[in-house]
């Protein structure tokens, strides 16, 4: 934990980073010359996407383990095709996603999926699951459609893995839950945020009150498309809470312009449609100590490579006979590296 979590007692003077006093972060002002690369920082997890690649497994038993990608025609999707692909996993012809996108047949990796909309969706299904037994379902569809997909994926059966944020979250769990089937759900798939989410909490369990009386200044970027704040912005928040720091969610810097983002905050341009850049800056009372968190994702290649470990992680579940539960992310991750 303490190499993870190493950060800096240097002093910062509120001058050298403008973009944190006080009154210009209540104002939601950024100045021009302050980027997310610029400013010192102790802890940081930067990727970004090209290739994806991965080693061959053409040995590895798990090279016929079928999946079906829901959401397919989605940027995300599409990524965890090109993973599970590049991996090794099996996509099958068939995917489900909005009426809208009925009938259109999506071509990546030398496949052609077939995209159905939300009608028929059981029997089709059915029909899948029973030509593929081992199936393992990957769902990154809309909020909206989270809870129906739960309901409908738990009554066929079929083991899944829930990527999409939203809907009814309780409700979520419950269905599944009740419904006695395989799954991995986490609104946050990468696992290298996920290692630093369960270590900060880890932190704030044994240290609670650690950095009372210290002032949090916190600013999150993501793609203009993105209207909420981010939810793993506001897990982080919640440790720091828990150490003893007074921090509103009201208070988060979100940068959606696209300028902005580019002049101050430093995301390329290229990962402007798909990014999520997050600064943690803590001051003491007396101004002379400073900490910063910093963590940087560019693309969508980090949540595409966890969804496909979450894939493995399931299928190893369901051929060991395991407990039919609702799994997570930190699961994935104690089993170890999955390929």
């Amino acid at each position: 934990m303490a190499s993870l979590l190493k950060a800096s007692s240097n002093v910062f003077l509120s001058e050298k980073l403008p973009f944190l006093s006080r009154s210009k972060t209540r104002q939601g002002v950024v100045p021009k010359k302050v980027t997310f690369r610029s400013a010192p920082v102790t802890l940081s997890l930067s990727t970004s996407t090209g290739t994806i690649e991965h080693d061959p497994i053409s040995n590895s038993p798990d090279i016929a383990i079928p999946i079906m990608v829901n959401g397919c025609a989605g940027k995300m999707g599409k990524s965890v095709i090109q993973a599970a692909d590049s991996a090794g996993l099996h996509v099958v012809p068939v995917s489900f996603d909005a009426e809208k996108n009925s009938g259109q047949t999506v071509e990546l990796c030398g496949k052609k999926i077939l995209v159905h909309g939300p009608s028929d969706r059981e029997r089709i299904l059915a029909s899948v699951f029973q030509e593929y037994p081992n199936l393992i379902v990957v769902d990154y569809t809309v909020p909206a459609a989270v809870n129906d997909n739960a309901e409908l994926y738990g009554k066929v059966g079929v083991p899944f893995v829930m990527g999409t944020t939203g809907g009814d979250r309780d409700q979520l769990y419950k269905t599944v839950e009740e419904s006695k089937v395989y799954a991995v759900i986490s609104p946050q798939m990468g696992k290298q945020v996920v290692a630093f989410l369960a270590a900060m909490e880890i932190m704030a369990e044994q240290f609670p009150g650690a950095f009372s009386g210290y002032s949090l200044q916190v600013m999150e970027s993501h793609q203009a498309g993105k209207l909420d704040t981010s939810g793993t912005a506001k897990a982080i928040i919640s440790c720091f809470q828990k150490l003893g720091v007074s921090f509103d969610m009201d208070q988060i810097q979100m940068i959606r312009d696209p300028k902005q983002q580019v002049e101050m905050v430093g995301v390329p341009e290229e990962h402007l449609s798909g990014h999520a850049f997050h600064l943690y800056h803590l001051t003491s009372p007396d101004q002379t100590v400073s900490f910063e968190f910093q963590h940087n994702v560019c693309g969508r290649s980090i949540y595409a490579e966890g969804t496909v470990d979450a894939v493995l992680f399931l299928a190893k579940k369901v051929k060991l006979k395991a407990d039919k539960r609702i799994y997570n992310m930190i699961d994935v991750l104690r089993e170890g590296n999955m390929r």
